[in-house]
């Protein structure tokens, strides 16, 4: 083989880094300006129904779940027309049988009108879920109540979280999948200077993220206020919560692994008696594995393996597959500074990582075939859901990587051959050697001795000595990469770890996607995750032609909605005659019906402005739907019609 590859040095490391802080900020700031569909728990039913309109007031409003929830007094609000409170502030666990529910008492004597319902909670897998709803007592009226654009868990700070999130994973990879490379495949790595940062900076990175989480924890369920970070009442609600010891314990689990990462590049580095060193190596091992497989449990013990179907299998299998997928992104990133930086590497190193690499790549696919099942449920949720989208890509990505490595296997078993080569031509020439009478040298006489003795200058043999070291170091270096077998290796190397970079970004925002199983639930269940008013979709205009059956009562009503989306609209009616001029009609009624919901029909009577030109500016639309309108024209008074016509809200 003539190909080499371009002598890049130390930067394709750095440029992986950086690209790898460059993912996790687009992916974060990817889920902030999503629609909101990041929420893992379902609102499958409420009473009042959303949009119902009841005759009397209610003596409370009781939400249903498809999973279990977190609530608080201040969860559930029920707001009246004109923004006042109208519950009793005070929630009612009303779970059993098998349902989720929650539940506030309405204050009585409350006017009639359209009453809007906000609701907040925390999903059991960690993840802030809220919503909005609407009902009507008497008849639907125009409202004051203002809700929040933002969604649970977005803003700046749920790009933070985001990103922490990110940034916690990628350091865990680091920390786990380096020890990992050093312990099983490279022993004589843990003398390493560059794979000693590599581990030390995953710890870093994990231990600050896990801080930053913690801290935002309160604005990122709450408020969306990035000052509430520090507030300390909040702090102490979050160590309640399951999320808030699950983060509280995987730092007492890292203050563990910085003693093994003291001990693994201090003690165990040094230790040059092979007897001891095993029963050490065998010593970290079991200890590395137990201190990786607490902190992996608390990803496991507080979001997608502790919910849904068999979470008693899910949590150790979730554990594993984390496992799994540092041993092999991890190692790949130790390897890839190995190739990079440490001009050392044996060739048995990269054979032994290969072998661990495909054990991971085996319990990857045994452990991601169980969880796919689990969370995507359907061959339609693989196809029609976020999540089963987010997860085919990742699949796809995953073949990729797959493909990338077996290139990387065979460079490996190029430069165990070349290796090979190399030690038998190197012995056969020391035993060519071995048989040549080596030369006489006469000693120097006693004074030539001092005189060179003296000669020496002490500072000038250090300079020296640093020089030479130096030129040997980069003619070392110089020979490694002008070595095609190992240029190939690091290549196929980095263009695995690039694709792992884009793997770990998608596996993040699949532990924030809601999935596929229930949000199939919820959507049967005529529930919607985040249940909030859909984003205004711009004034709609329709045209219906009537004809009521007596003199001159042909013509065509043009019907505006303003800003056709749930909540408050204002309405324009024009009737025109067949020649387009005004018409004018002693009554004109019009009827909204969603009947998919059965929700309607919702009555309109609009005032008249001017003759052919009717208007009301207090149409309530419930909910987003495909929507009937029924306008109905009274020319005399025997003559009346009814005509309709669809149209989409929201």
């Amino acid at each position: 083989m003539t190909a080499t590859a371009p002598r890049l040095g130390s930067s394709p490391v750095r440029l992986l880094l950086a690209a790898a802080v460059l993912v996790g900020t687009l992916f974060g700031a990817l889920l902030a300006t999503a629609s909101p569909a990041a929420a893992h728990a379902a609102l499958t039913g409420s009473n009042p129904k959303d949009g119902a309109v009841v005759a009397t007031a209610p003596k409370d409003v009781a939400l249903t779940f498809s999973e279990q929830v977190a609530m608080d007094d201040d969860s559930i609000r029920v707001l009246e027309p004109s923004g006042k409170r109208a519950d009793k502030a005070k929630i009612r666990n009303l779970s059993g049988g098998g349902k989720v529910g929650y539940g506030v008492d309405l204050l009585p004597g409350l006017p009639d009108g359209t009453y809007t319902v906000a609701w907040r909670a925390v999903s059991a897998d960690s993840h802030p879920i809220a919503g909005a709803f609407t009902f009507s007592i008497g008849a639907p009226s125009k409202t004051e109540v203002a809700l929040p654009d933002q969604e649970a868990g977005g803003g700046v700070v749920g790009v933070l979280y985001d990103i922490a999130r990110y940034v916690a994973y990628a350091g865990f990879v680091l920390l786990a999948g380096g020890a990992a490379f050093v312990l099983f495949c490279w022993q004589r790595g843990a003398s390493a200077r560059p794979l000693q940062r590599l581990v030390v900076q995953g710890w870093v990175a994990l231990t600050a993220a896990t801080f930053a989480m913690l801290l935002l924890r309160t604005p990122y369920t709450g408020s969306g206020k990035l000052a509430d970070a520090f507030d300390l009442g909040g702090l102490q609600n979050v160590l309640e919560t399951k999320t808030g010891a699950a983060l509280v314990s995987r730092l007492l689990l890292l203050g563990a692994a910085a003693l093994f990462i003291a001990v693994l590049f201090g003690a165990y580095a040094k230790r040059e008696d092979e007897g001891e060193k095993k029963d050490l190596t065998f010593g970290l091992a079991v200890g590395g594995i137990v201190v990786a497989a607490g902190v992996a449990g608390t990803w496991a013990l507080s979001e997608h393996a502790s919910t849904g179907i068999q979470p008693g299998l899910a949590m150790p299998v979730d554990v594993l597959h984390l496992l799994a997928v540092a041993g092999w992104l991890g190692g790949l990133a130790a390897l890839l500074t190995a190739l990079f930086r440490v001009p050392s590497l044996e060739p048995s190193a990269v054979r032994r990582f290969s072998t661990m690499a495909f054990a991971s790549v085996c319990v990857l696919v045994a452990t991601g075939i169980y969880q796919s099942w689990r969370q995507v449920g359907s061959w339609s949720a693989l196809t029609d859901t976020a999540y089963g989208q987010l997860l085919l890509v990742k699949v796809g990505l995953v073949v990729v990587m797959v493909a990338v490595a077996r290139m990387s296997r065979r460079w490996t078993a190029q430069l165990a051959e070349t290796a090979k080569e190399k030690a038998e031509a190197e012995g056969a020439t020391e035993d060519e050697t071995e048989d040549v009478e080596e030369p006489v040298t006469v000693p120097e006489t006693e004074s030539e001795s001092e005189a060179a003795a003296e000669g020496v200058d002490p500072e000038r043999s250090a300079q020296l000595a640093r020089q030479q070291a130096a030129v040997a170091t980069a003619q070392k270096k110089k020979a490694r990469d002008a070595d095609p077998v190992r240029s190939g290796l690091r290549r196929s190397v980095l263009a695995e770890a690039g694709v792992a970079v884009v793997v770990l970004a998608v596996t993040t925002v699949l532990t924030s996607t809601e999935p596929g199983r229930t949000e199939e639930e919820a959507a049967k269940a005529g529930g919607t995750v985040q249940g909030a008013p859909a984003a205004p979709a711009g004034p709609v205009e329709i045209k219906l032609p009537f004809d009521t059956g007596g003199q001159n009562g042909k013509g065509t009503a043009r019907l505006t909605l303003d800003p056709a989306a749930p909540g408050g609209n204002e309405m324009h009616v024009w009737l025109d005659r067949p020649d387009g001029k005004p018409m004018d009609v002693p009554e004109l009624k019009v009827s909204f019906t969603l009947k998919a919901k059965q929700i309607g029909p919702l009555p309109i009577t609009p005032d008249r402005v001017v003759a052919g030109h009717w208007s009301a500016d207090a149409v309530q639309i419930p909910m987003p739907g495909d929507w009937q309108v029924q306008v109905t024209v009274r020319s005399s008074e025997i003559d009346q019609t009814t005509v309709d016509k669809n149209i989409k809200i929201g």
